[in-house]
């Protein structure tokens, strides 16, 4: 049941990426005072413009937000004194394949700096478990000189964002709360019930973080699953998508999984491997699942440009000399979400091989891709032009007929395209 919003509770979010900024103008419109706070000076004035960067918040419900007052975007420490409940929504990465939690660490010294007595303070970045009681309980007691769970609340409460998802959103997918302490938990669950239709409590907060690798987990092993399986069906003469077609009509005991050019957003990549690095750390095994997905997932990209250049090879055609045109190269379709896509490796791949490369993508900005690649605009033309095209994303905006009516030749990662000139992954 939805609770009132306490009149002039201050609430800070730290990190206003996909995660922080739909949190943030979400409790803003609920009647919370929201500072969205983010060290990144440029996004900080976009979100004071009122421009979206993300799919997930439209510009106007943006703007709505900061008319009504109650959404400060800023990226001065000061503002986020004073606050009554405060969420870490920062990223996670992992660097030489360890966890990185120096954002998480960065965000509690500051936050510790302006803490008081009876706040709330929530994790929310995606964690191993006991990284709040074990990393970011110390960092707030011994910079505010106050107790967690006897002068201030400490809970966790996993991200569910899926980015351009229509159907499941920020405000109706089932969120997962935890706390340090039961007075602990029932502030966060309590806080969160102002904010989305439902909250499912659990024991802890290791409980909490594990729930969310495991979600993560489970996914990232069976895209490795059926992407070996695409490679070997292909090696063997057999179509994988239809068995997968065939398989997805039984009503129970299978869930269906799509094989890709790899895996892409901070979830698959990255998440498994805190859990696999936690594993390792704290009781010296391997949890041979995860690095067996991790190994499969990181080559398909390899595998692509493998098949596509193995093609070319026998049309008379070196890959050096070949115009490749790519769709899309954000992670998953109709977004501009790009973190850890794998179409930007294919991209890396082929203009390292010489080949000349070009994409088009209505998303992403171009800006931010890390290598210089031409971009292109949908067109007969276009297509007429290219040795191959290269689905890779499989965004609503791209006519698919059109591809494969002008195309010479269509590699498709995705069974979107059909046609005699189409060769699936």
């Amino acid at each position: 049941m939805a609770l009132s919003v306490l009149p002039e509770q201050m609430l800070v979010v730290v990190g206003q990426g996909y995660v922080g900024l739909p949190l943030a103008v979400r409790a803003a419109l609920v009647g919370y005072r929201v500072v969205g706070f983010d060290l990144d000076q440029s996004k900080i004035k976009a979100l004071q413009s009122g421009n979206s960067p993300i799919e997930d918040v439209l510009s106007a419900t943006l703007q709505l937000a900061v008319d009504s007052g109650r959404y400060l975007p800023s990226d001065k420490e000061s503002d986020c004194s004073d606050f009554d409940i405060a969420l870490i929504t920062v990223p996670t990465p992992l660097k030489d394949g360890n966890p990185d939690l120096s954002y998480i660490e960065s965000a509690g010294a500051m936050l510790a700096r302006h803490l008081k007595e009876g706040a709330l303070v929530v994790l929310e970045s995606t964690t191993y478990p006991g990284t709040t009681t074990e990393v970011l309980a110390p960092i707030l007691e011994e910079g505010s000189g106050l107790r967690a769970g006897r002068d201030f609340y400490l809970g966790y409460s996993p991200e569910r964002i899926d980015p351009g998802n229509k159907s499941w959103t920020l405000t109706n997918t089932p969120k997962v709360v935890s706390g340090i302490d039961d007075a602990s938990l029932d502030k966060v669950r309590n806080f969160y019930n102002t904010i989305v239709t439902s909250t499912i409590p659990v024991s802890g907060t290791a409980e909490a973080e594990l729930t969310k690798l495991l979600e993560n987990t489970f996914r990232h092993v069976n895209v490795a699953l059926v992407n070996e399986l695409a490679i070997l069906a292909s090696d063997l003469g057999v179509d994988i998508w239809e068995a997968i077609d065939a398989a997805s009509t039984k009503p129970f005991g299978y869930m269906p999984f799509r094989p890709g050019p790899g895996v892409g957003g901070h979830c698959l990549p990255i998440d498994p491997s805190y859990l696999s690095w936690r594993i390792k750390r704290r009781l010296g095994r391997s949890f041979r699942f995860v690095e067996l997905a991790n190994e499969v997932n990181s080559r398909m990209p390899d595998h692509v440009v493998w098949r596509v250049t193995e093609t070319l090879s026998k049309l008379g055609k070196e890959i050096r000399e070949c115009r490749i045109l790519l769709l899309g190269l954000s992670y998953k379709p109709n977004t501009g979400d790009a973190r850890e896509s794998p179409a930007l490796v294919v991209a890396d791949r082929l203009i390292t091989l010489g080949a000349k490369v070009r994409a088009i993508d209505p998303y992403i900005s171009f800006d931010d891709v890390p290598f210089e690649i031409d971009r292109a605009e949908a067109s007969i033309e276009e297509y007429q032009k290219a040795d191959c095209v290269i689905l890779l994303i499989d965004h609503r905006d791209f006519d698919l007929e059109e591809v494969a009516k002008y195309s010479k030749f269509v590699f498709d990662t995705r069974h979107r395209v059909i046609g005699d000139n189409v060769e699936y992954l």
